[in-house]
């Protein structure tokens, strides 16, 4: 009996947040002897090399734009994200820095009505403050403070992947999806290699090999999660996203004994809420989770 679009829709999204949490348990462990800086422009330069070819197949034609200073833009405030989004997922227990890449979309509406000017209304309100909630619940360390530098940088980062995902919703309008992909890949490439200059040695060999496969899950996922919402629509399917946060706790649990507050749990459900709500509400374009900020 053949699969439905919607259940093979659903099998590509859960093995994208598979190889996603995957991805993140290689960024912890590189994290031992690589910085920051050092890790994301790993994942940044191997992702435009895998493109390359695909690329060079198409022709640099297909690439000019108009909008590149949009682009720019696009490039800086999803970098940010994700030198935010990786640093949490070095220092913060696995499955609650997870929930940074997935709060994004709670500020998406908020972000648009500043620079889009689109209509906000109760509902997306409602949603918004629900799933900031549930990010100060998630994010909250333990210990006196509310926040701290770490959760800080969590919550920066799920900002800045709102501002990103609203600019790529701008794009959207006249420039082509393998266009916004590959010039956000060259771009972010560009930048944190400027920014790794005389500043970091080489990681060892074993390290190298983990920021390769880095890149590598992350490409992979990105290229699933896009066969996903090629077959079913996000409306449909897009909770199956959260799957990552579970994955996430149990690589935690099973490598370095993480174990998930209460607090934490309820926390979750309330973004996925939050989360739910902004795909019921009825908005220009409708929202396509996008992994790292990427």
């Amino acid at each position: 009996m053949p699969y439905s679009p919607t259940q093979r829709g659903v099998a590509y999204l859960a093995l994208s947040s598979l190889l996603f949490a995957s991805m993140g348990v290689l960024i912890r462990l590189a994290s031992r002897h690589a910085d920051n800086q050092t890790i994301v422009f790993a994942r940044n330069l191997t992702g435009a090399l895998l493109m390359a070819p695909w690329m060079l197949r198409h022709g640099l034609g297909d690439f000019r734009t108009p909008r590149l200073p949009l682009h720019i833009a696009r490039s800086i405030a999803g970098l940010g994200s994700m030198y935010g989004f990786f640093y949490a997922l070095a220092h913060m227990p696995l499955a609650n820095a997870m929930v940074f890449t997935y709060s994004a979309p709670v500020f998406i509406p908020l972000i648009a009505w500043l620079l889009l000017s689109e209509r906000i209304t109760t509902s997306i309100v409602l949603a918004t403050s629900l799933g900031f909630v549930g990010v100060i619940l998630v994010s909250h360390p333990q210990g006196a403070l509310l926040f701290n530098r770490y959760t800080l940088i969590g919550l920066a980062s799920a900002l800045l992947a709102a501002v990103a995902f609203v600019a790529v919703r701008a794009l959207s309008s006249s420039e082509s999806p393998s266009r916004i992909v590959f010039l956000f890949a060259c771009i972010s490439s560009l930048i944190s290699g400027v920014l790794l200059i005389g500043h970091h040695p080489l990681p060892p060999l074993r390290t190298g090999a983990e920021l390769l496969a880095v890149g590598l899950l992350a490409t992979a996922s990105q290229l699933c999660l896009s066969r996903a919402y090629a077959l079913a629509a996000a409306s449909r399917i897009g909770p199956v996203n959260y799957l990552s946060i579970v994955i996430a706790g149990f690589y935690g649990w099973l490598l370095w004994g993480e174990r998930p507050q209460p607090a934490a749990l309820f926390g979750v459900l309330l973004i996925l809420l939050a989360t739910l709500l902004c795909f019921s509400a009825r908005r220009p374009v409708p929202w396509r989770p996008a992994k790292g900020a990427s």
